[in-house]
């Protein structure tokens, strides 16, 4: 359902950077990275390996704070927070796709995809259900990981990327390690239910099929934006 907002006041993007910069060391690997995505909107980021997509996406995870610039989540500024406050804010704003799944092996299907929400404080086990319901796993969640198909595990962590009701997705490489058949379902549930959650998407690809899924792309080279197909909206923040 659309949500209803006052353009007066429009709310803040999902997810924002303002001129990232950051190394390790040597010269910076990111040189002034500046970005904003909606609620409900999916952003490419594409570029040759070595541009600094994986040292982007980190950042604005809060998985590392860059060296200058800032990170919002939702309106938040969280690169100035500690190590742990982020940690608590991350499991509950922020939905993390690997292009290998990390299920935690010892816990069932169900288990896995609760994991975010009770960090996060709002574990809810129907809502945990229903996910795995809309990825194709009904009737799998007292399955352990070992006996699932890999694109199955790539769903649960779709899945458990959503369950806490994050305000963005970072997707790194998300069907990477899939055949095209795979790839195709998890890519297409990924941003189907993102959309429908109102997250925003960032989702790092070299797969041309997937990045023209989104609503916009954005090239890095060198640590630096060379094309961005359409502005993104303002920071607000």
């Amino acid at each position: 359902m659309r949500r209803v907002t006052d353009p007066a006041h429009p709310p803040a993007p999902a997810l924002a950077a303002d001129q990232l910069v950051h190394g390790f060391g040597g010269p910076p690997v990111l040189k002034g990275v500046s970005l904003a995505v909606a609620a409900g909107e999916v952003l490419a980021v594409t570029g040759p390996s070595g541009s600094g997509k994986s040292t982007l996406l980190h950042l604005l995870g809060g998985l590392d704070v860059p060296q200058e610039g800032g990170v919002w989540w939702a309106g938040e500024r969280v690169d100035t927070l500690d190590t742990q406050a982020r940690a608590v804010r991350r499991a509950g704003r922020v939905g993390l796709v690997f292009q290998h799944h990390y299920l935690l092996e010892d816990l069932t299907v169900l288990q896995n995809v609760l994991i975010p929400a009770q960090l996060s404080g709002r574990s809810d086990p129907d809502r945990a259900r229903a996910l795995l319901a809309r990825v194709g796993l009904a009737g799998r969640e007292a399955a352990l990981p070992g006996v699932l198909s890999g694109g199955e595990r790539q769903r649960v962590a779709v899945a458990r990327a959503l369950s806490a009701r994050p305000a963005v997705i970072l997707a790194d490489e998300p069907t990477g390690s899939l055949d095209r058949a795979n790839a195709d379902t998890v890519a297409a549930l990924l941003l189907a239910l993102a959309r429908e959650e109102g997250a925003g998407v960032v989702m790092v690809s070299h797969d041309d099929r997937l990045s023209a899924q989104a609503d916009r792309t954005l090239h890095l080279l060198d640590g630096q934006i060379t094309e961005n197909l359409s502005l993104p909206p303002a920071l607000g923040v």
